[in-house]
């Protein structure tokens, strides 16, 4: 039983890494913290916690599986009542993909999306350009705004030829 404050940040920060290790359905390469989806995990009670979950975009498929798999993981670490709740404010966002995320995209074959900024400072991009994840050349050709998901566009590059996914930026 969660007795003080220490105790239950403690304990809802274990049960976000549970569930933050969820792989995402549709890309399996990334967990749902790497991702940026998972928002936050709270104790309500002995026994009885609740999950924010951010979809990647109002009507994602995949949210369903999400849930189900967040649920399972976190029963079999002795969670005896978990709720899942979708949470659309703040919406998500590309530049929520962790920088491993990203890494992960790219070794993947899948061209992560450029960074937006959202506000941080630094400097911004002067180029549109996608990288190709394969060959590192920056030729790449738009063959489809939409891949095997809705957030991918398909695209080639030009140099190797290679086709691959680009992680839309949202």
């Amino acid at each position: 039983m969660v007795t003080g404050t220490a105790d239950r940040t403690a304990l809802e920060e274990e049960l976000s890494r549970l569930a933050g290790s969820v792989p995402d359905p549709e890309l399996p390469v990334l967990t749902l913290e790497e991702l940026g989806v998972l928002r936050g995990v709270h104790v309500l009670g002995p026994g009885r916690v609740q999950v924010e979950l951010t979809p990647t975009y109002t009507g994602c498929p995949a949210v369903e599986a999400m849930s189900s798999d967040i649920e399972r993981v976190l029963r079999d670490h002795g969670v005896p009542d978990v709720s899942v709740v979708t949470v659309l404010s703040p919406a998500w966002s590309t530049d929520d993909i962790s920088a491993e995320g990203r890494r992960k995209l790219a070794e993947f074959g899948i061209a992560p999306p450029r960074h937006q900024g959202g506000g941080a400072t630094g400097p911004v991009p002067l180029t549109l350009a996608i990288r190709c994840p394969h060959c590192g050349s920056t030729e790449t050709e738009l063959l489809s705004r939409f891949s095997s998901t809705a957030c991918k566009a398909l695209r080639r590059c030009t140099a190797c030829r290679e086709p691959f996914d680009h992680f839309k930026e949202l």
